[in-house]
């Protein structure tokens, strides 16, 4: 075969080296040193913090009542196609300046019985009729179902109570308030509606009785 018919191959890595000893435009280097591209439009910038376009977002707001559940249970319902469960809530709502109620919900999510329970409970908000000092004038008595408290002032103590009778008096905003349950009764329930039925009947103190 003859030497002179045969096509010398082209060496890439010569080419490059001989191109750029010539001076030829080489592509720029967008790398940085940690590997960003600094050179790339700002859209694609990944270490660019983006302005948020309505501003900065509002805080959120407070809301009016507070609220804390004292008892969920679910409840089984037996029907034809077989059994069907549900959940009840009981929860109990104030906003620490006087008002406070006792409220249940019952569906099929907790979400759901939770917002019932609110709404209902926030239709059957009591006005404590308070101090000054956020306390009572007058200890007062209330039986409700087989449950039986007594509320009385303890001026400078704090809030001595316990179960249930401690969120009503909590989310009610009271204060040095001692608080007794007397009937052996473990319901929940039905100690926050009895500890709700013996504030209702705490009256105004005697100055605000003579200014009335």
């Amino acid at each position: 075969m003859d030497e002179t018919n045969q096509k010398p191959i082209a060496d890439t890595k010569s080419a490059e080296a001989t191109g750029a000893s010539l001076g030829a435009p080489k592509a720029p280097d967008t790398r940085g040193a940690k590997g960003d591209f600094r050179d790339t439009p700002r859209s694609f910038d990944r270490n660019r913090k983006n302005p948020r376009r309505g501003g900065p977002r509002e805080p959120r707001a407070k809301p009016e009542f507070d609220q804390k559940i004292i008892n969920i249970r679910r409840v089984t319902r037996v029907a034809s196609g077989g059994r069907r469960f549900s959940f009840s809530v009981a929860l109990v709502v104030g906003n620490r300046k006087g008002s406070v109620g006792v409220g249940i919900g019952k569906a099929g999510d907790t979400s759901l019985a939770i917002d019932k329970a609110a709404k209902n409970a926030k239709k059957n908000l009591l006005k404590v009729n308070v101090t000054k000092s956020m306390s009572i004038a007058h200890s007062a008595e209330a039986k409700y179902g087989s449950a039986r408290v007594m509320i009385m002032p303890a001026p400078g103590k704090g809030i001595a109570a316990g179960s249930a009778i401690r969120t009503v008096i909590d989310l009610a905003g009271l204060k040095d308030i001692s608080a007794k349950l007397l009937s052996p009764s473990k319901n929940k329930l039905n100690i926050a509606r009895v500890a709700i039925k013996a504030l209702s009947e705490v009256g105004l103190p005697k100055k605000e009785k003579t200014q009335a």
